[in-house]
């Protein structure tokens, strides 16, 4: 996963901010109880024949979480309340299960009714969202799964209260902006490449031996860890965006110990490293074709005009209210912020307007949103994790022969993104330090119980296709696909009463919708 790829949370945060700019804003101890009626007794420490590695050490599968107030984090403040923290201790390296060992970051608000199915675990995408600073705020969403179900989610290892990674400082961020990111001459195209090395190095230093353990597959055993500790016999999951992946890679692993998963705007297993990009320019262009629609605009010659504003901009940054300059890459991810949810059509409205008169104070904002960036000039770190996840996970290095070759298709599926991420497909992992594992993932879990796949036909970050691709994937009997025909990233939660009643009828009654539904 690259470049656009983020989890639905981080774009629910986005549609926050963009409504804040729209109204002129800047933009943005152990209690003693055994929760949940728990005996405190071991549960089953192997995942069992195909899904299994050897038994795990009681000292990991016994251990008992100390569930305390939570702290604020780097993205919210201290959620109060229900929510309880505590930390899980994991293998650093899975191949060695009685070696050192590495902190998870783990929240929880117990389940309200009486009749009680077990823990119901969230990942919200990335790779590199933090789920302890995501779902309290998402618990409004799903509030009718908590009289049900434990919410439960987590910092997936390497990001957030998880061993988080910060590959390099807030001035380091801010003078990378400045590097082109679809070069047109040698002297751009070695800065590009040159920048990306430093940033590997970085990462390298500052992650240290948890830099060849931050994977996908490792993260689906801390999945298949916590399941044990928390006393389900199967895994109840909620995966959205990058989260389908990990449950997908889940599923493979554990296929008898996958309970209920929901995966909810779905990353194609599918495809590699030039097929993912392709994707999103493909879904982007896609958005962007029915926001401009939606302002009565031909999106061809919409696009046309956003095409030269930008390249207007790769020769002269824009003046901001700020005195910082929108450069190119900054513009590029200011229109791509507000296309996650049709919420944020009106301020991309307004920003373009004002970018076409030479102010490129909202589109700065925007980009300032989705890059995690405040007031003061601090970033977050959830780009820099989600880069160490996927170069660990992706082992294929486009080069910059390879993208001057897809290039012109690249501009032909996209005008306005295209370009930007073709050269990223390549940027990207450039000069990694770790090797990558995969060139896709494996999902295939046969003799899974039914896990439900939801695919929106407007979906920008993660197209449409990569649904029914990922279900047939899962196998005959396994992936059951639901079809919303709406816009935005993620479907449940979105405003659809036939997806919600669906995705709910599944997980609290285990009612398999027929593969297939569509909800128009």
């Amino acid at each position: 996963m690259r470049g656009f790829v983020r989890g639905a949370a981080l774009a629910a945060t986005a549609v926050l901010l963009v409504a804040g700019c729209g109204s002129g804003s800047s933009g943005p101890g152990d209690d003693g109880r055994d929760h949940g009626g728990r005996t405190g007794s071991q549960a089953p420490s192997s995942s069992g024949s195909a899904d299994s590695t050897a038994a795990l050490p009681a000292a990991l599968t016994g251990q008992r979480l100390r569930w305390g107030a939570c702290g604020a984090t780097a993205e919210a403040d201290a959620p109060g309340g229900e929510w309880r923290c505590a930390t899980l201790k994991a293998p650093l390296d899975w191949s060695k299960p009685r070696g050192r060992t590495i902190d998870l970051a783990l929240i929880r608000a117990e389940a309200t009714g009486k009749k009680r199915i077990g823990s119901l675990l969230f990942n919200f995408g990335g790779p590199g969202g933090s789920g302890v600073s995501t779902m309290p705020s998402y618990a409004t969403t799903v509030s009718a799964l908590r009289e049900h179900y434990d919410l439960v989610s987590w910092d997936p290892r390497g990001v957030g209260g998880s061993e988080g990674v910060r590959c390099r400082a807030d001035r380091e961020i801010e003078a990378a902006e400045d590097i082109d990111v679809t070069p047109d001459t040698r002297a751009e195209e070695k800065a590009y490449f040159g920048d990306a090395t430093a940033f590997g190095k970085g990462c390298a230093k500052a992650a240290g031996e948890l830099m060849a353990h931050v994977s996908t597959t490792d993260s689906a055993r801390d999945l298949d860890l916590m399941r044990q500790v928390l006393g389900d016999a199967r895994t109840h999951y909620f995966g959205i965006s990058y989260g389908t992946e990990l449950g997908g890679v889940y599923a493979h692993l554990f296929p008898r110990r996958v309970g209920r998963l929901v995966l909810d705007a779905v990353v194609d297993p599918t495809a590699d490293t030039i097929g993912h990009a392709e994707n999103q320019a493909r879904g982007f262009q896609r958005a962007l074709d029915d926001y401009l629609a939606s302002t009565g605009q031909d999106p061809a010659e919409g696009t046309r005009k956003i095409a030269a504003l930008l390249k207007r901009i790769d020769a002269a940054p824009l003046s901001t209210s700020s005195g910082r300059k929108l450069t190119q890459s900054l513009a590029i991810t200011g229109i791509v912020l507000p296309l996650y949810s049709k919420f944020g059509w009106p301020t991309l409205t307004s920003a373009l307007t004002a970018a076409q008169r030479g102010d490129g104070t909202g589109l700065l904002e925007l980009a300032d949103g989705y890059n995690d960036r405040d007031a003061s000039g601090h970033y977050g770190t959830a780009t820099h994790s989600q880069r160490v996840i996927s170069c660990l996970d992706d082992r294929q290095r486009p080069t910059a022969a390879q993208v001057a070759e897809v290039l012109p298709d690249f501009e032909k599926i996209s005008p306005v993104f295209g370009a930007f991420l073709a050269w990223d497909a390549a940027g990207w992992c450039h000069d990694w330090p770790v090797a990558g594992q995969y060139d896709t993932p494996e999902v295939s879990a046969p003799g899974a119980a039914p896990i439900l796949v939801v695919g929106n036909t407007g979906d920008p970050a993660t197209p449409y296709e990569g649904a029914r691709k990922m279900a047939d994937a899962l196998g005959k009997g396994v992936g059951v696909m639901l079809t919303w025909k709406g816009e935005g990233h993620g479907a449940y939660g979105s405003g659809s009463g036939c997806v919600d009643s669906a995705v709910d009828a599944y997980l609290i009654r285990g009612t398999v919708p027929k593969d297939g539904r569509v909800c128009s």
